[in-house]
């Protein structure tokens, strides 16, 4: 077998290892909970297959690229529009929450991210 044909069939073996390889394609994650209590603002987040995640924050759209392999969570540079609102505060807590997520899990219709200082944020999918 030639190299070629054997680097083709590896590549082909190797599953997606980003976020979005384990959650339903093309889902809009509704942010629901911020460390057990309600999300202080409505916000999303969509995950593609280039492991890039984008959104609507409390007042403005974002992305960020995540940057290691599922079940981690890291983000990149958080890149944002700049417009305010009332809910800035809570757009403040939005991204500085995200930021210090470590670990995610997808199970069915749910996105929890969390970290090891006990933080957590639980996602659900719109309908």
């Amino acid at each position: 077998m030639n190299v070629l044909a054997m680097s083709l069939l590896i590549l082909a073996a190797c599953n997606d290892e980003t976020l979005s390889g384990y959650a339903p394609e093309k889902t809009t994650w509704v942010w629901q909970e911020l460390d057990g209590g309600p999300a202080p603002a409505r916000a999303s987040l969509k995950l593609d297959p280039r492991g890039q995640v984008s959104g609507q924050a409390p007042c403005n759209s974002y992305s960020a690229k995540v940057t290691v392999p599922y079940p981690w969570f890291e983000l990149g540079n958080i890149i944002a529009s700049r417009r305010a609102c009332p809910e800035l505060a809570a757009e403040t807590a939005y991204f500085s929450a995200l930021k210090a997520m470590s670990l995610a899990e997808v199970s069915g219709d749910t996105l929890l991210l969390n970290n090891d200082a006990g933080r957590d944020m639980l996602f659900v999918a719109s309908p």
